[in-house]
Formats: structure tokens, C-alpha cells, sequence
């Protein structure tokens, strides 16, 4: 490949003519988002993701950004962010690897073998070695409440500039401005 710029194109386009839905931002190719359907035969199977994908300048020689929309519950996922621990997305990343392998083989086998001795949630890694049952059951209701079709239409506003409209809110969650963030000026 002669530029990374072509790798990414390339890259991109060989997602987007796969199985997978991908949605660009602002119609360029260094971010979209991906639908991610959980692995069958796992506690993540009928369950539906939007993956935020964000390929630096040096994509393939630096990893992408990879980050869950909507809530999953699992030891190496942020629960509030949906920041991934993944070692080979995050460490050992190689530019031998393409999108496709992330969504194909890094995302489902975390999905498939978590990691709770290096957590980024950690009540979900503590949930799971002491009580398995238990972990287990609180995937499946976080499947049921927030990985349906419909929950990835409404997981990012339109704007994509980080205001909530009235759209975007949930029953029963509210926009007080106790739940601003510091350092936001009130109106």
C-alpha cells in the first residue's frame, strides 16, 4: 500500500461492503459509526450495538478509536463512556490488522471472553468472580434495556455537538442543571 491514506480508504470501504451497516459522519471516512451485532452463543447474542469509530491521521500504522454508543454491561468496556479495553486494539495493535478484524474478531471475542483482572468497569469484573449468575443476568437485562435495534437510532443527536434536545432524552431522565457539566455556563 503506498499511503495510509489509501489503506484507509480501502479499509473503509471493504466495512461498508460487507454485512455490517456503517453510518459516516459528516461524509467523511475518519469517523462513523458501525452496527455491531453480540456474538451468537453468548450472553451478548440478539443484542445490537452502535460502535463509534473514530481512524487517525496515521491509521493503519496507529489504532482506531473504538468506543460502544449505547450501554453494554462488561468488565472491559466503560460503562459511562464505552471506552474499550482491548490489548490489541489499544497495545499491540499492527497495521496487519483492518477494520474488519476488529468488528469480525477482537470485538466478538471480547464480547465472548472477558477480562476481569484488567477492568474498566469495575462492579461488572467484581460481579463476575463472585457471583457468575448474577453477572450473567445483569448482561441479559442490559441487553434487553439498551441493545435493541432501536435503542442505536437514538444513542447520538443529530448535531453531534454533544446538546441534548429534547429528542434524545429517555423517559424518566432528566436535563437539571445538576446534571450539567462543570464548567458550563448557565443561559
Amino acid at each position: 500500500m503506498s499511503s495510509p491514506s489509501k489503506r484507509r480508504d480501502m479499509d473503509v470501504m471493504k466495512l461498508m461492503m460487507s454485512d455490517y451497516a456503517v453510518e459516516t459522519i459528516n461524509d467523511g471516512i475518519n469517523e462513523f459509526y458501525v452496527e455491531f451485532h453480540g456474538p451468537k452463543e453468548s450472553l451478548y447474542e440478539g443484542g445490537v450495538w452502535k460502535i463509534h469509530v473514530e481512524l487517525p491521521d496515521a491509521y493503519p500504522y496507529k489504532s482506531p478509536s473504538i468506543g460502544f454508543l449505547n450501554k453494554i454491561y462488561h468488565p472491559n468496556v466503560d460503562e459511562m463512556s464505552g471506552s474499550v479495553c482491548l490489548d490489541v486494539i489499544n497495545q499491540s495493535w499492527s497495521p496487519m490488522f483492518d477494520l474488519l478484524n476488529v468488528f469480525e474478531v477482537f470485538l466478538p471475542q471480547l464480547l465472548l471472553y472477558p477480562n476481569p483482572s484488567d477492568p474498566l468497569n469495575g462492579d461488572a469484573a467484581s460481579l463476575m468472580m463472585k457471583d457468575k449468575k448474577q453477572y450473567e443476568d445483569k448482561v441479559k437485562e442490559y441487553c434487553q434495556l439498551y441493545a435493541k435495534k432501536e435503542n442505536i437510532t437514538k444513542t447520538v443527536p443529530e448535531d453531534s455537538d454533544g446538546d441534548v434536545s429534547d429528542g434524545d432524552i429517555s423517559e424518566g431522565e432528566s436535563t437539571s442543571s445538576e446534571d450539567n457539566v462543570a464548567g458550563v455556563a448557565d443561559p
